[in-house]
Formats: structure tokens, sequence, C-alpha cells
């Protein structure tokens, strides 16, 4: 009889301030994803006044590096978690929010009532990246409503997409149509899920592709990634916006800001949004 399988978790305690950048210190160091626990998030945080880091490894060795990089003052923790049960445990704390003026996101599990005005999305992450909790989803969502004349009955391209959320949400708001991709093959199905959760199946495309695979170009196209992923990939990214259109980029860290931009010229900055340590670049293609 086979063991079910392992999978290691390292738990750190920072302080509000400190998250962000130690967030992205986890994932340099080898995290496969990282979850932020606090009063406000998916779980209770485990330290008073502070915020805990959980990161996902893909195993021990690369945990146990993880570990010895970091500070000691940052109280790592290795915990194992048995079987594949981890993957539905968020879901207890998962409750409908707004991640957008006049947007709301909900799992399908809790019931939510629209206010006047509101738009409601149902969402399941499953096993992508991508609840809407984050600063940096909600940024995006932020600049879609502020754009919303100009998303109205017009495509979408979103790099990196996730759970779908981006693309849904922009729909939800006007958009004609969206065009999902990812480099991990298995949220694909999650997004075509979600899309049929909100009677979008005939208005999303997704695929595990990449940049030159993606026919054409698009009046709005989003990127939630990383930092370090825009920019070398500033070139390819930038090919895919029509003339005169909108790139909503985010995943990025205030003290980043500056190298995106420089990236990413001639584009200019129509709008840069901050939420906590992120910002969101809003760029209008010439």
């Amino acid at each position: 009889m086979s063991q079910e399988p392992r999978f290691p978790f390292l738990h750190v305690h920072v302080s509000p301030d400190d998250a962000d950048l130690v967030s992205s210190d986890l994932f340099d160091l080898g995290a496969t994803g990282v979850e932020e626990r606090d009063e406000t998030t998916l779980k209770k945080n485990e330290t008073s006044g502070k915020v805990t880091l959980v990161a996902s490894f893909e195993d021990e060795a690369t945990a146990n590096l993880a570990i010895e990089s970091l500070d000691p003052a940052l109280e790592p923790r290795l915990e194992w978690v048995v079987g594949d049960a981890w993957r539905d445990a968020w879901k207890e704390h998962f409750r409908p929010f707004a991640v957008a003026p006049g947007l709301v996101v909900r799992p399908p599990w809790e019931a939510y009532e629209a206010k006047e005005g509101e738009r409601v999305l149902e969402l399941e992450p499953g096993r992508a990246f991508g609840t809407g909790l984050h600063e940096t989803t909600s940024l995006v969502c932020g600049a879609l409503v502020a754009h919303g004349d100009e998303l109205r009955g017009k495509p979408i391209l979103d790099v990196g997409t996730g759970s779908g959320i981006l693309a849904l949400a922009a729909i939800h708001l006007g958009a004609s149509h969206a065009t999902c991709t990812d480099n991990d093959d298995e949220v694909i199905p999650v997004v075509l899920e979600n899309a049929e959760r909100n009677g979008m199946t005939d208005k999303v495309k997704a695929a595990a592709i990449g940049l030159d695979a993606v026919e054409g170009t698009f009046p709005v196209v989003v990127a939630n990634i990383e930092a370090r992923v825009l920019v070398p990939m500033a070139n390819d990214l930038k090919a895919k916006v029509a003339k005169g259109g909108l790139l909503v980029l985010s995943g990025i860290l205030l003290p980043q800001e500056e190298e995106v931009v420089a990236a990413y010229a001639p584009f200019q900055v129509v709008s840069a949004p901050k939420k906590g340590e992120w910002v969101a670049i809003v760029l209008r293609a010439p």
C-alpha cells in the first residue's frame, strides 16, 4: 500500500510592514506559493501583532535551504501536511468580499445577496492562484473599474491568469470576451470552470501557451505576475497591446516601480495606484 504524499509548509512570523518583502524573499528561495494570515485574510494569525506567512515548497530539501537563509528572528517552522486535504482547508475561511468598488467575489459555498449596483463574481480558485484577497489582484480590479468606459464591448488579454479572476471581472464590467494564458496547464480547467459558474463559457478562451502563440493585439491587457517576470517579458507583452490600448501590470513591490516603468517605455504611465507595499502600473500604448 503506497503512502500518501507529504507536503512541506514553512511558517514565519513578520511585522505587517515586512510581510510583502519577506513573501518576495520566500519566492526567491523556492516557495511555490505563499499565504498571508492575519485578521483580515483567510485565517487568523498565529502570533498576536504579527502576520504569519505560510510558504509551500516542492520538497524538504528546498524548504530546509530556505530556513537556513532566513533570519532566525522570523521563527521559521516547518510543518508537514499529509495528503491533499490541505488544498481545501482554506475554504472554511473564504468569505464574500469586495475586490473593487461595486464588484464582490464570493465562493460557491457562500450565499450573498447583492446590494444595489453591485456585481457578484462566483469564484473557486481550486489549484490556481487568485482568490482576489491579495492587494495585487484588488489593484488590477480597481484599475479595470476606473477604466470601465474603455473596457466595455472590447476583448481583454489576461496573462498569468491563475484562477481567471481578472478576466472574469473584466467581463462582468463589460468586456466582450477574454483570452487567458498561463504557464501552468493545471490552472486552465479552473479558469474554464469559473467561467461556466458565471455563465461566461462562450466569452472565455484559456490555454497554457506563451505570448508568441497568442494571435493579434488587444485594446486591454492585464498581467498580475511579479516584477522579476514582467521586466524580461516586456517586449513580448507590449507587442500584444493595440495602438493606444491599456496595459495594466501588477505584482510589483513599491521599490520595483521605476524598473518596471523603464522596461515598458515608450508606454506612458496613466496611473500607479498603491495598496500596502504593492503598486499597479496602468500604461498607455503609443
